[in-house]
């Protein structure tokens, strides 16, 4: 008995002296996950992030409220990870990695791109935000069943697409690279 408390007790002390990505990866993970990759204009950029499925659901409007910030995903926090500098929109991106969340609303969303990275997804602190860039939005035709981030080039020219799918909902914001 008393060697499981040492155990439990010093399993606690190592829990609060973990840096906070690690406690956010110790957390039960309720979808699959990807990274996705591309080089676009000679900067490798990939995004990390959840994968949930529909699942009959009413997401964008029900389980994801409008006039709130999403977690982009599920589970973690998900991550954008560029080794050049990027410009997002009009906002200038260092080489590394941030977090990506999207302030949702039913005609217009903003991709929110947060400082603070290595938490769980659902701890995002405001404060942390670099910029909000708004996203051009459409509705598919054809629902998406499992949440869906993809790294395009640009077919109108110079730089990439970051392109987000689910349910019915497109939502995509151009970069440029420096």
């Amino acid at each position: 008995m008393i060697q499981r408390r040492a155990l439990v007790a010093s399993a606690l002390v190592a829990a609060l002296a973990a840096p906070a990505g690690l406690v956010a990866a110790q957390q039960k993970r309720a979808s699959p996950h990807e990274t996705v990759k591309a080089t676009i204009d000679g900067a490798n950029v990939s995004v990390t992030y959840g994968r949930p499925y529909v699942k009959g659901r009413k997401i964008f409007g029900g389980l994801e409220p409008y006039g709130k910030v999403w977690r982009l995903g599920a589970d973690e926090a998900t991550i954008l990870e560029t080794d050049k500098a990027l410009m997002i929109g009009p906002v200038h991106v260092n080489p590394g990695k941030i977090s990506l969340y999207a302030h949702l609303d039913e005609k217009a969303w903003r991709l929110v791109l947060n400082k603070q990275v290595g938490q769980w997804g659902t701890e995002y602190t405001q404060a942390q935000d670099l910029a909000r860039v708004p996203m051009k939005m459409e509705t598919l035709s054809t629902p998406v069943e499992q949440h869906t981030i993809t790294i395009e080039k640009n077919p109108a020219g110079k730089g990439g697409l970051l392109v987000v799918q689910w349910e019915t909902t497109k939502a995509t914001v151009a970069f440029t690279t420096m």
